[in-house]
């Protein structure tokens, strides 16, 4: 069994033979991926070793510490949080072995094809179809939007309509599809903030093989879900110390303009301080949860409480800082690689957080998810549950 002793002296060895100062940034990254050191719970051969997920942070404080690079998880976070995941535990072994290894390393960037212009909050009422070619692969058509990372991405998980004779939940298949193939074109959406962060991705004729389908035919929205959980784990989830994030950047901007304190605002911003803190130790103990198993609706609830705290600690920072609070560094129209939270200015991020409660699920869907499988509360009336999509009034 290996334990963090086993995984020191396994890090220790990664770094005699790759020195992080006299190895490139890539082959350090694979030579990590192949040591078993990149994810540690997953199996071997697959960038783990089959040891328990929490012995990751060891790893990780190791190699920190010896100044080896990172795989820049702000880039490729869609692969890491969603795709990886949803691959480890749907995707056949040629799957994992031919896309795990550089979407770990960065390599590879992935994105995700779920949202569509008529189909956000109810996901399941997609209409991008993917219909069978004479080959026995699929051919697809549609429209994706508020697609992170698609001007970067070689590959994307895909869901799609495979047949609408059945209920909307039941005739759905998920893919793997290659961003280059022809028929695929990615268009910016400009946001509030002045970038193009997202995009929206028309799919015209395009041409997947059978291989690249994960899970059985019509089982894609049980697919999804593996993907939905670990999003909204990732979004909410992260890792962060205390004081870390943007509480603590309104924390600083208190200290260090005591000027413009106020007996309100000192109330407002312990409040947020205590509820930011419940929330990193909420997610501590999620985490701990993800050791046993596949995470659980809990992620809905710590996405929830990111979207609702980010908003509330920006609105917060924008009335203390006055007028100050209003600029905003950059209008330039861009197409950046990430978000940046706490690196940029209180302008950007009080726009940027007003997204926090529609992207990865929106606040109104999390409540209900929370409602019916945390709470055990009844569920909504649903009248379109038995009927054929291809019925439903659109």
């Amino acid at each position: 069994m290996t334990d963090a002793a086993d995984l020191r002296r396994r890090t220790a060895a990664l770094l005699a033979a790759h020195p992080p100062a006299a190895t490139g940034r890539l082959e350090f990254l694979r030579a990590r991926f192949d040591a078993g050191l990149a994810w540690v719970h997953f199996p071997e051969g697959l960038g783990g070793l089959d040891a328990p997920r929490s012995l990751q942070s060891v790893v990780d404080a190791e190699l920190t510490a010896a100044g080896a690079p990172d795989n820049d998880p702000g880039r490729i976070g869609i692969g890491l949080g969603m795709a990886a995941p949803t691959i480890l535990r749907f995707g056949s072994d040629e799957q994992r072995q031919r896309w795990l290894r550089p979407l770990w390393t960065g390599e590879e960037v992935w994105c995700q094809l779920f949202s569509e212009p008529g189909a956000g909050s109810d996901l399941a009422a997609l209409a991008t179809r993917a219909v069978r070619d004479e080959e026995g692969g699929w051919v697809v058509d549609g429209q994706k939007v508020w697609t992170s990372s698609a001007h970067l991405a070689r590959w994307a998980i895909l869901i799609a309509r495979t047949d609408p004779s059945v209920p909307k939940h039941r005739g759905i298949s998920y893919f793997v599809c290659d961003m280059t193939d022809p028929g695929v074109e990615v268009r910016p959406l400009r946001q509030i903030t002045g970038e193009a962060e997202f995009n929206e991705v028309f799919l015209t004729g395009v041409r997947i093989p059978d291989a690249h389908r994960l899970g059985e035919i019509g089982e894609g929205w049980k697919v999804a879900q593996t993907t939905l959980m670990n999003e909204r784990v990732a979004i909410g989830g992260s890792r962060i110390p205390r004081e870390g994030g943007m509480i603590g950047v309104a924390a600083e901007d208190w200290r260090a303009r005591p000027e413009l304190r106020t007996h309100d605002l000192h109330q407002r911003l312990l409040s947020l301080w205590v509820e930011a803190e419940v929330a990193r130790l909420t997610g501590e103990r999620l985490r701990q949860q993800l050791t046993m198993g596949q995470p659980g609706p809990e992620g809905s609830g710590m996405k929830l409480a990111f979207a609702r705290l980010a908003q509330e600690i920006s609105g917060w920072e924008v009335e203390f800082l006055a007028e100050d609070g209003l600029t905003y560094d950059d209008w330039t129209m861009r197409r950046p690689d990430g978000v940046d939270f706490t690196g940029r200015d209180a302008g950007y991020r009080y726009l940027r957080a007003k997204g926090n409660s529609i992207e990865g699920g929106t606040s109104e869907v999390l409540l209900n998810i929370v409602a019916e499988r945390v709470l055990g509360l009844p569920p909504e009336p649903r009248t379109d549950k038995d009927v054929a999509w291809k019925d439903l009034p659109r």
